[in-house]
């Protein structure tokens, strides 16, 4: 169980990161369910890399707060630039 909170915390953030970000930038939005998947797969990676970079520099539960909320926000961003990248061609 120890090892489950860490990751539900990262992949609710980066949903919540990713819906945020959908929110306020429009043209990078994949729509909810879009923003939510792109968000809890970049959740879990940058909540696992900022746990590793900055391993006791911070709480854990905020490393796995911001990075799970950053990493959401920037896969969704890539990937709505993949998409309207696409959308031109």
């Amino acid at each position: 169980m120890e090892a489950v909170i860490p990751i539900l915390t990262q992949v609710i953030a980066g949903a919540a990161g990713g819906n945020i970000v959908g929110q306020l930038a429009k043209s990078f939005s994949l729509g909810t369910f879009g923003n939510t998947i792109a968000g809890l797969a970049g959740g879990a990676g940058g909540g696992a890399l900022l746990s590793m970079i900055a391993d006791g520099a911070m709480s854990p539960l905020l490393q796995n707060v911001i990075g799970g909320g950053l990493g959401g926000a920037a896969l969704t961003v890539v990937a709505g630039l993949v998409k309207s990248m696409m959308a031109k061609n």
